[in-house]
């Protein structure tokens, strides 16, 4: 029955996809529903106009805009994923939006379609260097005047450019370059008993079970 149901779910979300799609044209260069959510992918240069008939639509009616994330995925060509999440509490349903980017490009800003998008636009950029064209105060907003870097990025040093301390004889907080940088978040999940070069007393026995 659950199987049942969530089919079922997963066919109106389709209709509800061809709805935005056939609406849009080639505002919507495509959509999926993963885990029973609708997520559209949209070009970057057209996020404004996507999400204005998402709130306007009398389908859709999604007024609320909850998030806007980031993603960086360094290997791909287009490395940024910026990703804007909204509610439409009329029709009691969430919808995802993504536009992909490449580190040169600028995203479109949607403060003019949503104004909350003020200080996530903000936090975008200030995380991940993306920027927003059109944005009216585009700085950083939650990391220190004068910081180095975006923190969120793949490629960001696990320590930081610089550390931040306070200098007793200064009287003042000075920054200081940090010695130790690891250039790349490289982590090793393997358990201690995978990879190893050794055999343990009694793997033979296993190699010759499954002989």
């Amino acid at each position: 029955m659950a199987d049942e149901t969530l089919a079922i779910d997963d066919e109106a979300l389709a209709d509800h996809g061809d709805h935005i799609s056939s609406a849009l044209e080639d505002a919507v260069s495509r959509f999926e529903i993963e885990r029973g959510e609708l997520i559209l992918y949209v070009p970057h240069d057209r996020i404004g106009e996507a999400l204005t008939f998402l709130r306007d639509d009398g389908l859709c009616q999604y007024r609320t805009l909850i998030d806007i994330a980031g993603v960086d995925w360094p290997a791909r060509e287009k490395r940024f994923d910026v990703v804007y999440h909204l509610l439409s509490m009329r029709q009691n349903q969430r919808i995802r939006v993504k536009t992909l980017l490449r580190e040169d490009e600028i995203a479109e800003s949607v403060v003019n379609v949503f104004p909350v998008a003020d200080w996530y636009e903000r936090e975008v950029y200030d995380m991940y260097g993306i920027m927003f064209g059109g944005h009216p105060d585009m700085r950083r907003i939650l990391t220190d005047y004068g910081f180095t870097g975006y923190p969120l990025r793949k490629d960001f040093p696990v320590t930081g450019y610089n550390e931040v301390r306070y200098d007793e004889e200064a009287k003042r907080v000075v920054y200081e370059p940090v010695k130790l940088v690891q250039e790349m978040r490289t982590f090793d999940f393997m358990s201690p008993w995978e990879g190893a070069q050794y055999i343990l007393p009694g793997d033979e026995k296993a190699e010759g079970d499954a002989k």
